[in-house]
């Protein structure tokens, strides 16, 4: 458990994760998928620990903006933010930014 979960949540981002609720792969999704999600399980709530911290240094920012203040991947970082979501860390300013392509993108705060 990670100092982060410990003293935030209460261990309630390991219990997230280790949940039959939350999978990352469906029953009918190829081995190969299953695989890929057991091994990010560890990996998950390190980059929102990242994650977290950028956004509490920097205040709001979108995906892209996450991604470069951190040096996480777009992916890494994208995929992240709606579980965080879910487990109530982070949430939507109502508000987009430009992206690294010029395109809108939602804004994130921790809540």
């Amino acid at each position: 458990m990670s100092l982060l979960d410990k003293t935030w949540f209460d261990g309630g981002v390991e219990k997230f994760f280790g949940s039959q609720s939350f999978v990352r792969a469906r029953i009918i999704d190829p081995l190969t998928s299953h695989m890929a999600a057991e091994s990010v399980t560890n990996v998950a709530p390190a980059h929102m620990e990242v994650i977290y911290a950028c956004l509490k240094r920097f205040g709001p920012l979108g995906k892209d903006g996450i991604a470069k203040q951190t040096g996480l991947r777009n992916d890494q970082v994208w995929r992240r933010l709606p579980e965080m979501q879910k487990l109530g860390m982070i949430g939507l300013t109502g508000k987009t930014v430009a992206s690294n392509s010029g395109r809108q993108e939602r804004e994130w705060l921790i809540l």
